[in-house]
C-alpha cells in the first residue's frame, strides 16, 4: 500500500515538473528563480499589507493604469493595419472595422477605453485632491499625476485626428485654433502644431508621431516616477 502511494506521488511530481518546465510559470520559478531569486523578490514586493482606511475610491488610479495597458495592447494591434496618410488613413480605418478579424472589436475597445481612461484619471485626481494627498511630502508625486493627466488628454487630442474623417478634421481645426487666441506667440504655436497654416498631411504625420512615439515615451517616464514615489512614500493616510 505504501509503495503504491509512493509511486503515485512520484508520477504526480514528475507530471508537475514537466508542466512547470514547459510553462512560463515553470520558466520563471525554475531556472530563473534559481539564479535571480524571483519568487522572493515578487513576494517581498507584492505581499504588502493594505492600510485599514483604504476603500474602493483608492482603486481609480489602478483602473486608469489597467485602461492604459488595454490602450497599449489594442493600439499596437491597430497600428499593424493603420496607414497615416491623408489618402489612406480613412480607408485603412474602414478596412480595420469591416475586414480585419475582430478589428471592429479592437477599435471599439480602443475608443471606449480612451474615454474611460480620461474619466478615471480625473476621478483619481479628484480623490487625491479631496483627501489632501497632494500636500508635502507627496507634492512631487502630485506634479507627476498632473503631467500624466496632460499626457492622457494629449493622447485623446492627437488620436482624434487619426481616422481622418469629417468629424476628426473639423474638431482638430477648432482645437488647433485655440492657441491662436494667445497674444504674440499664438499664431506661431498654431503653425507648429499644424505643421503649416492648414490641417494637412503634415498635421496628420505630426499627430501620428506624437500619438505613437512621443506620448508613450512620456507616459512611461511619468508612470515609473509616479509608481516609485508611491512605493517609497506609501499610501496616504486618511483625513
Amino acid at each position: 500500500m505504501a509503495d503504491n502511494e509512493h509511486k503515485d506521488l512520484e508520477k504526480r511530481t514528475s507530471f508537475r515538473e514537466i508542466i512547470n518546465l514547459i510553462s512560463l510559470t515553470g520558466f520563471v520559478y525554475g531556472p530563473l528563480d534559481d539564479r535571480l531569486s524571483i519568487r522572493e523578490a515578487l513576494e517581498k514586493n507584492l505581499k504588502k499589507p493594505v492600510p485599514d482606511h483604504v476603500n474602493w475610491l483608492f482603486c481609480f488610479g489602478g483602473v486608469t493604469f489597467l485602461l492604459f495597458i488595454v490602450q497599449a495592447f489594442t493600439g499596437v494591434l491597430l497600428l499593424m493595419y493603420y496607414q497615416p496618410t491623408t489618402a489612406e488613413a480613412y480607408k485603412s480605418v474602414v478596412h480595420i472595422t469591416n475586414n480585419v478579424p475582430f478589428g471592429w472589436l479592437m477599435r471599439g475597445i480602443h475608443h471606449w477605453a480612451a474615454n474611460l481612461m480620461s474619466v478615471f484619471c480625473l476621478l483619481h485626481m479628484l480623490r487625491v485632491f479631496f483627501y489632501g494627498a497632494y500636500k508635502a511630502p507627496r507634492d512631487f508625486n502630485w506634479v507627476t499625476g498632473v503631467m500624466l493627466l496632460c499626457v492622457t488628454l494629449g493622447f485623446g487630442f492627437t488620436g482624434y485626428l487619426l481616422p481622418w474623417n469629417q468629424i476628426s478634421y473639423w474638431a482638430t481645426t477648432v482645437g488647433t485654433e485655440v492657441p491662436s487666441a494667445m497674444p504674440v506667440a499664438g499664431d506661431l504655436i498654431k503653425m507648429l502644431i499644424r505643421g503649416g497654416s492648414d490641417i494637412s498631411q503634415a498635421t496628420l504625420t505630426r499627430f501620428f508621431a506624437i500619438h505613437v512615439l512621443i506620448l508613450p515615451a512620456a507616459i512611461a517616464v511619468f508612470l515609473i516616477s509616479h509608481f516609485l514615489m508611491i512605493r517609497r512614500q506609501g499610501i496616504s493616510e486618511a483625513l
